[in-house]
């Protein structure tokens, strides 16, 4: 069974409310942990082998899968996370600014309200990748109003037109 299937299995595994709470808040914990070691030493890039690097965030392999799980979409080369074992290589090279957006996204606030954001990406940088992400998720709808211009081109109000 490869790293990503064992995360998985223990991620989505048969448990109790309360086990399945517990282990999500021990892993949020982790996950903080790491985004702030990573945050603090943004100018680095995190290489090596799965298991070396998993050692140097203070996880276990297979958590280590698990956090790739959550950052895959914001690295500029995202990784397989399929084929991942312990001597695997891996190289995170992490787009912030895409990575903050993901986390707006996930609404993970205890990740995006970090401090440590502040010497990766400044306020007004953050701010204006906030208002793209609201933005997108703004509703828009296509229904054509009665006295908006009819789509056939005519000229003239759709309830006059096409809308009759």
């Amino acid at each position: 069974m490869s790293l990503y299937e064992e995360w998985k299995k223990l991620a989505e595994g048969e448990t109790t409310k309360k086990n399945y709470q517990e282990f999500w808040t021990e892993y949020f914990e982790k996950e903080k942990e790491c985004y702030e070691k990573i945050l603090e030493n943004h100018n680095e890039v995190i290489s090596g082998k799965l298991s070396d690097v998993a050692s140097d965030f203070n996880l276990d392999p297979v958590t280590m899968v698990g956090f790739l799980d959550g950052i895959n979409s914001s690295l500029v080369e995202p990784v397989n996370l399929e084929e991942l074992s312990e001597d695997s290589e891996i190289k995170l090279v992490i787009d912030f600014e895409k990575l903050y957006y993901n986390m707006l996204d996930a609404k993970a606030d205890w990740l995006y309200n970090l401090p440590q954001w502040d010497g990766v990406l400044d306020a007004e940088r953050r701010t204006e990748i906030r208002k793209e992400y609201n933005k997108s998720k703004i509703a828009v709808s296509n229904k054509i109003g009665r006295n908006d211009p009819c789509p056939c081109g005519s000229g003239k109000k759709y309830k006059k037109c096409c809308g009759k």
